[in-house]
């Protein structure tokens, strides 16, 4: 089972995003990333090979492990303890007022073909993006990857004015017990995230 969080924190005049994911036990990280203005500010990884192979007390362990984790970071970022500088932007200039500091949004991506996207060895993703309205959004980048590949590659492409966006490419090797495709869009401050856990009959994935 993964788990994750997501929160909004601000600190002084900016609003961070800070994202703690568990990267799968092929991994075995617990990942934290603050964010502003949708760049990456800071991030913070541990390990918990200790915990492996997971089992149901492990995997409560884990869930605990990794929401000390995020509050931590959420704390230092109250605190001012992890102090981060801020992108050139949300500087104000002199005599100029400073802009808001606007949070990252969230897009909302769908795996249309999600019970037929892999034919052999061959991945063909049909990917729906929407903003929190559920409006089509065009002109996102999105990209796809498998964690647990035996060579790393990202594939990815522009959304087009109906949301859809079409990735194609070979799957590669897998060299990990538990590997998984991910698929990631981005316009601006806006970010999604899906990840499909693979395994011999996949399933459709679900956002993290």
């Amino acid at each position: 089972m993964l788990f994750g969080h997501n929160s909004n924190v601000k600190a002084g005049d900016a609003t961070f995003h800070v994202q703690t994911e568990d990267r799968g036990a092929a991994n075995a990280l617990i990942d934290t990333i603050v964010y502003c203005r949708g760049r990456v500010l800071h991030r913070r990884t541990n390990n918990y090979f200790d915990l492996l192979p997971l089992n149901p007390g492990r995997e409560q362990a884990l869930k605990v492990r990794l929401d000390q984790q995020h509050r931590a970071v959420l704390e230092e970022l109250r605190t001012g303890a992890l102090h981060l500088s801020l992108p050139q932007e949300e500087k104000s200039a002199p005599q100029t007022p400073a802009a808001p500091v606007q949070a990252p949004q969230v897009l909302l991506l769908e795996l249309i073909n999600a019970k037929s996207w892999l034919s052999g060895k061959r991945a063909l993703l049909q990917v729906a993006v929407r903003n929190e309205a559920h409006q089509a959004v065009g002109g996102a980048t999105v990209s796809a990857r498998v964690d647990g590949a035996a060579e790393a590659s990202e594939f990815s492409v522009q959304s087009g004015d109906f949301g859809h966006a079409q990735l194609e490419f070979d799957m590669p090797r897998l060299a990990s017990a538990e590997p998984a495709l991910i698929i990631e869009a981005s316009k601006g401050n806006a970010l999604g995230h899906l990840r499909f856990q693979l395994r011999s009959k996949p399933r459709v994935p679900s956002a993290s």
